[in-house]
C-alpha cells in the first residue's frame, strides 16, 4: 500500500511493488532468484496499472507470501524433528515417479492425427493478446516474440532442450541474456509445491524433453508427448520466473514441429496441474485433444 501511495497506482506501479517485495525478502536472506519467484507467485498477475488494489486482494497476497516463506523455511532451514511433521516433499521427484506410471501409450489423438493443420485463426496469438495484454502490454509483446521464435525453431525441426527454452525465455522475461537454470529449490502454488535441485537436474530435464520427439520404438501420440513436455517444464521449474509461459510455449512447439496449430488454447492456460496427481496428465491430454478436434472441425 506504500507503493500505491507513492506512485498513485499509475502505469506499471505493480512492477515496482514486486521489486520492493523482492528487496524485502532479500533483506532477510532469501536468495534473489527465489524471492522473485515467490513474489511473482503471490501476486499472480492480479495487480493492474491505474487501479488501486482492494484491501482483500492485498491481504491475500500477504497471506500467500507468508505461507510460501513458512513452507520454504520448513523445507530448507529446519531439520526434521520427530513429532513436528514431515519436511516439505520434493514435488519434482513426485512428478518423475508419476510420469513413469502414466499410461501415455493409451492416449490417442482426437482430430489431430490427420497431418498438418493450419487453422483460420491463430488461437495462441489471440489468447496472448487478450490474456497477457490485459496484464501488461510488454508481457504480451515478449511472449509473442518468444512464440514466433518457437515456431521458427519448430519449422526447422529443432530438438527440444533447455537451451532452446532459454532463447524463448529471454524474450518472455525481456532479459539482456538468456536466463540461467535455477540454482536453488523452486516453489509454486503459494509454496505448496517445492521442486528440488541437484547437480543433474538440468541434464534430467533435457533427457525428459528429448522424449517429445516421435520414437518409432516407443510410439506415443502427439497429444501425449505435448502434454508430457508441458508438465516437465512446469515441474522441473527451470527458470526463476515465467515457467507457466515456458511450459505453454513448449506445448505449442511440440505441436508446431509436426505442423499443428490450434485455433483456441484457453484450456491450456487457465487450469493448474498438480505434480503429484496421477490424473492430471490424462486431463491435460484430453484438453489438448479437445482443441485438436475443434480446430480440425473448424478447418474442414
Amino acid at each position: 500500500m506504500q507503493v500505491v501511495d507513492r506512485t498513485g497506482h499509475g502505469s506499471g506501479w505493480h512492477r515496482h511493488c514486486a521489486q520492493v517485495l523482492t528487496w524485502f525478502l532479500q533483506r532477510w536472506n532469501v536468495p534473489a532468484e527465489v524471492a522473485e519467484a515467490l513474489v511473482d507467485e503471490a501476486i499472480g498477475g492480479r495487480f493492474h496499472s491505474w487501479t488501486s488494489p482492494e484491501t482483500v486482494l492485498v491481504d491475500d497476497v500477504a497471506e500467500r507470501l507468508a505461507l510460501s516463506l513458512s513452507l520454504r523455511q520448513d523445507a530448507t532451514t529446519r531439520p526434521f524433528e520427530p513429532g513436528r511433521g514431515e519436511p516439505t516433499p520434493d514435488h519434482l521427484e513426485r512428478w518423475l515417479a508419476i510420469r513413469d506410471c502414466v499410461p501415455w501409450q493409451d492416449v490417442s489423438d482426437a482430430g489431430g492425427g490427420d497431418g498438418p493443420m493450419a487453422p483460420s485463426r491463430d488461437g495462441a496469438v489471440e489468447d496472448i493478446r487478450a490474456f497477457d495484454g490485459a496484464i501488461e502490454s510488454a508481457r504480451a509483446e515478449g511472449l509473442l516474440a518468444a512464440l514466433q521464435l518457437a515456431r521458427i525453431d519448430a519449422a526447422r525441426g529443432a530438438s527440444l532442450t533447455f537451451e532452446l527454452l532459454q532463447g524463448w525465455q529471454q524474450h518472455v522475461l525481456c532479459t539482456p541474456q538468456p536466463p540461467p537454470f535455477r540454482s536453488s529449490p523452486a516453489f509454486a502454488k503459494g509454496g505448496r509445491e517445492r521442486y528440488g535441485i541437484g547437480p543433474d537436474t538440468r541434464a534430467r530435464l533435457n533427457a525428459c524433453l528429448a522424449e517429445s520427439t516421435y520414437d518409432s520404438a516407443r510410439p506415443l501420440s502427439l497429444s501425449a508427448r505435448a502434454a508430457r513436455a508441458y508438465l516437465d517444464v512446469c515441474f522441473f521449474h527451470p527458470f526463476g520466473d515465467g515457467n507457466a509461459r515456458a511450459a505453454f510455449l513448449t506445448l505449442i512447439f511440440v505441436l508446431a514441429r509436426e505442423g499443428i496449430a490450434l485455433d483456441n488454447v484457453s484450456l491450456l492456460r487457465r487450469v493448474r496441474f498438480q505434480a503429484d496427481d496421477p490424473q492430471d496428465p490424462l486431463i491435460l491430454t484430453r484438453y489438448i485433444n479437445i482443441h485438436l478436434s475443434e480446430t480440425r472441425c473448424a478447418s474442414s
